[in-house]
């Protein structure tokens, strides 16, 4: 198993996503996503989800609408307790040079620090979090891939 740190940067290459802020949060079970303008229509027959991801004060906003067949609503308790029905869509995610499926809840994020939290149903079986760690897969990133090789 691989050690994370209680932060560090991530890729979503479905989502055109690299080097995004990602905490840590063994106290949460699901892992959600900044997203906004989140409704469900009826395209070509089908039910369809579209959304924003982030809002325009983050730095990787770019206004562009995703849109998604495979997804799931889900009742997900909040830090504060109180249960909301959320949607849940399956993407990957690039950790340690590897990638893995994750679903991944769109949720309100804009006044947390962390646009993406990564939650222990992730995490299980897969990484061991030391708190006293930052940026481990980023790092391991930056070695690997130099800038300008």
């Amino acid at each position: 198993m691989e050690i994370i740190g209680r932060s560090d940067k991530a890729d979503f290459e479905q989502l055109d996503i690299q080097d995004i802020d990602i905490k840590i949060d063994t106290g949460a079970y699901t892992s959600s996503i900044h997203s906004h303008a989140i409704k469900e229509i009826v395209e070509d027959g089908k039910k369809t989800l579209v959304f924003k991801l982030f809002d325009p004060s983050h730095i990787q906003f770019d206004n562009r609408t995703f849109k998604v067949t495979n997804y799931k609503q889900k009742n997900v308790k909040s830090s504060f307790g109180a249960v909301e029905k959320r949607y849940v869509i399956e993407t990957t995610i690039t950790l340690f040079n590897k990638t893995h499926t994750i679903q991944i809840s769109l949720s309100e994020r804009k006044n947390m620090r962390f646009p993406i939290l990564i939650g222990r149903r992730f995490l299980k079986k897969k990484f061991l979090v030391n708190p006293a760690v930052k940026n481990k897969s980023y790092k391991l990133k930056l070695k690997n891939n130099p800038i300008g090789k």
